[in-house]
């Protein structure tokens, strides 16, 4: 007898969360570079251990592309996807799917547009035959899309009183201006309103190109049937995209500091300044610097100093977060409003520590360990893999990257770190956004 809908979800959740057996990044994992007659190529770790196959994959191009007038476009396709395609309307498309526990999945960032595919090894073909229906025949039908424009709307209001979401969206505004990594993914109420089917299948169109394709595979597949798939699957979409180009992105290198009024009894900080990109050959020396700033969490100088040593916060943390266009570096906390000024006073104090002495051989030592210890950590389900190799792919590092990434992080000296600590950070250009009524903080002019 066939399982009941929860009793397979309760599987499929079940096998998600199971480590591939023989799949290790401290040992190796095998990966496959698998190209289909049609010329798509994927990378496939290959497990039959388990029953399942998950798929992740990308577009090269995502919200940064959405025209002026149209903001939040590429955000309005990944909620439609789903929604119907071919014959079947929204709610046959969505029965087959809960009928076979396929999970399917769309997101739109700011540089890329990302699929998801998960289902038990059975249902492989009608999983990948729904996934062909929904990139290559969406319906784009009435009533979804204006109940997926309604959630929309719905999660924009939410976002605008979150004082996180605030904070966070009005320092990209002010760190990009005008450019789009200055406006929300999800676009604004006046631009999400304007979006009809039309503008939704004009994007699919231009956005969904075999060029742009990145596809990583893991679990119960061979090469010569993801071969075969891979075609049935991309094969008809366009060879090449029609996506206007992304202008390169020029943060401010002044020093500011904007408050938002928000009545609410804690400030919500956000700061940082212009960053690195991906490719940059300082990357993993200043990614340890991050992991030893404020990245690896309560063992971080700014836990350390900010919480632990002076109580001002929860928590806080930094990050480097590299773009297609730029890269930031950018990092947060919460506080009392009367200890705001407190705390940012402090995490400047921080900053301009590590630009001036970098991290101690001790720190580099302990992020070392952090860092090659905490990397296997990503590769303990097939979902977990599927998105390591994406991301790699997307990055541009290389398939054996995953053999070689924490051999990159032993090699980092002391002084490459206290070299790049100089380069990347700068408190003397500190963006800082202050939302609710900090004491002592004012914003300064732009």
């Amino acid at each position: 007898m066939k399982p009941s809908f929860l009793a397979t979800c309760g599987l499929v959740a079940t096998l998600l969360a199971a480590v591939p057996s023989g799949v290790s990044a401290n040992d190796g994992i095998d990966i496959q570079p698998v190209t289909s007659p049609g010329g798509i190529t994927a990378w496939l770790v290959e497990d039959d251990t388990i029953p399942l196959i998950a798929m992740k994959f990308s577009f090269e191009g995502g919200a940064a592309t959405d025209p002026d007038d149209k903001a939040g476009l590429a955000y309005f396709l990944s909620g439609m996807l789903d929604e119907g395609a071919g014959d079947l309307d929204s709610q046959a498309f969505q029965q087959r799917l809960a009928d076979q526990s396929i999970r399917m999945s769309f997101n739109a960032e700011r540089d890329h547009f990302q699929g998801s595919l998960e289902t038990l090894s059975e249902n492989r073909e009608d999983a990948f035959d729904l996934l062909e229906l929904a990139i290559t025949a969406p319906r784009f039908d009435a009533e979804p899309l204006e109940r997926v424009r309604r959630q929309i709307l719905i999660q924009i209001s939410q976002d605008n009183e979150d004082p996180g979401d605030i904070a966070g969206q009005a320092w990209m505004r002010t760190m990009f201006g005008d450019h789009p990594y200055g406006r929300p993914v999800k676009g604004l109420p006046e631009t999400v309103s304007t979006i009809v089917a039309d503008d939704l299948e004009d994007l699919r169109q231009r956005l969904f190109a075999r060029e742009r394709l990145h596809i990583a595979v893991v679990g119960d597949i061979d090469a010569e049937t993801l071969e075969r798939l891979l075609d049935e699957t991309f094969g008809e979409l366009e060879a090449f995209a029609d996506l206007p180009d992304v202008a390169e992105a020029t943060p401010v290198e002044e020093p500011l500091v904007e408050v938002v009024e928000r009545n609410i009894p804690q400030s919500v900080i956000r700061f940082g300044h212009e960053g690195i990109r991906r490719d940059d050959p300082d990357f993993i020396p200043a990614y340890m610097v991050n992991s030893i700033l404020g990245g690896g969490g309560f063992g971080s100088r700014l836990m350390e100093e900010v919480r632990e040593e002076r109580g001002l916060v929860y928590s806080v943390f930094s990050s480097l977060q590299p773009m297609e266009q730029g890269g930031i570096l950018y990092g947060g906390a919460a506080t009392m409003n009367e200890r705001a000024a407190e705390t940012v006073e402090v995490v400047r104090q921080q900053l301009a520590r590590m630009a001036e002495e970098g991290p101690t051989e001790e720190e580099l030592e302990e992020a070392k360990t952090y860092l090659t210890g905490s990397y296997p950590l990503g590769f303990d389900s097939n979902t977990g893999i599927a998105n390591r190799l994406l991301s790699i792919q997307q990055d541009d590092l290389g398939i054996d990257y995953v053999n070689r990434r924490n051999d990159l992080i032993e090699a980092v000296t002391l002084e490459d770190a206290k070299r790049v600590a100089q380069r990347i950070i700068d408190p003397d250009r500190l963006v800082v956004t202050v939302v609710g009524q900090p004491e002592g903080v004012a914003s300064t002019g732009q």
